[in-house]
């Protein structure tokens, strides 16, 4: 074919393209490779270029498409990195060469470190089973028969009953739990994450009702979460019949984690001010979770915590340990 490429090209590309949506930092590369496969001619010059360097013409020429459009093709999947081109002699002066640069993609939804599960220890906590409390009606606690002790009074959180909780919602203040340490000194710990379905608390339920909700552990806040309301609108999946239409239903499901580099929400790191090493974890035989709703928070909207017969999700609070 005319303007065949004289010299070989050099791959200067990435051979394997690894990408983790985890990762904001890869959120614009991600976007770029989206783009750049979304179009069937686009894969079609992938597949041509995998393992043969072609010009421009040569594309045009084969796909039957203007050189302008390949151009146009070729930048797109320059810009995500999939193939790379130079400036080559031709026949008639110079010309531009393309080759595929990568032989693989993957994108990540999971961070691979903290998916390994013959590696991780979990734990779920009743809801009811808190260590500590100071709190602000509204308040109340739950099973799956009912209102347990008295409604809106303080006084059913020192009910012996309050270990059958299956749902607990207060206005203000915070609960606290412990969770046995169960840390192994001779491992290296990756993460340690608590796992909630939350949500707002409004008289009966407002689904635009935020509250500023912030977890802490062993002393040290990891984040602080924005509930966006306090959710009626239908039935949790789990939601006891007795439980009666008009109120709380369900929340949404939240992680709150912290590794060696930080404090996370949801995967994404929101504080830089917290690490595993000052969780001082093998100071004591139990982990402290304060789950807390401040004083001075800017949204004071109460809060919901779901066991696992209330709401969306069949669990209470799990902690999990990531080696």
């Amino acid at each position: 074919m005319a303007g065949k490429a004289k010299a070989p090209i050099k791959i200067i590309g990435e051979r394997d393209i690894e990408l983790f949506l985890g990762n904001r930092n890869h959120y614009d590369h991600i976007v770029k490779v989206g783009k750049a496969l979304s179009s069937p001619i686009r894969l079609e010059i992938l597949n041509l270029l995998k393992n043969t360097a072609l010009s421009l013409q040569e594309i045009s020429d084969i796909l039957h498409i203007p050189v302008s459009s390949a151009a146009l093709h070729i930048k797109t999947l320059e810009k995500a990195r999939l193939i790379v081109t130079e400036t080559q002699p031709g026949l008639h002066g110079s010309m531009r060469v393309c080759i595929c640069s990568m032989q693989s993609f993957h994108l990540e939804t999971i961070d691979a470190d903290a998916d390994i599960t013959d590696n991780t220890v979990t734990l779920d906590m009743p809801v009811g089973n808190y260590h500590d409390f100071e709190l602000e009606p509204t308040c109340g606690l739950a099973d799956e028969n009912g209102i347990l002790d008295a409604y809106d009074s303080i006084r059913s959180f020192y009910s012996p009953l309050h270990t059958q909780a299956q749902l607990l919602w207060f206005q203000q203040g915070y609960v606290e739990y412990r969770f046995p340490n169960l840390a192994n000194p001779l491992l290296a710990l990756h993460e340690l994450s608590f796992q909630m379905e939350i949500c707002s608390e409004a008289p009966g339920f407002l689904e635009n009702w935020p509250s500023d909700i912030t977890v802490s552990v062993n002393g040290h806040e990891v984040a602080t979460w924005c509930s966006p309301g306090d959710f009626g609108a239908r039935r949790g999946r789990l939601t006891p019949h007795s439980w009666p239409s008009g109120r709380t239903q369900y929340g949404l499901l939240k992680t709150f984690s912290v590794r060696e580099n930080g404090g996370y929400l949801d995967g994404l790191p929101v504080n830089q001010e917290i690490a595993l090493q000052d969780l001082d974890l093998h100071q004591k035989p139990y982990i402290t979770l304060r789950i807390e709703i401040k004083k001075d928070a800017a949204h004071i909207g109460g809060i919901n915590i779901f066991g696992e017969k209330y709401g969306d999700f069949p669990q209470g609070i799990v902690m999990n340990l990531v080696y």
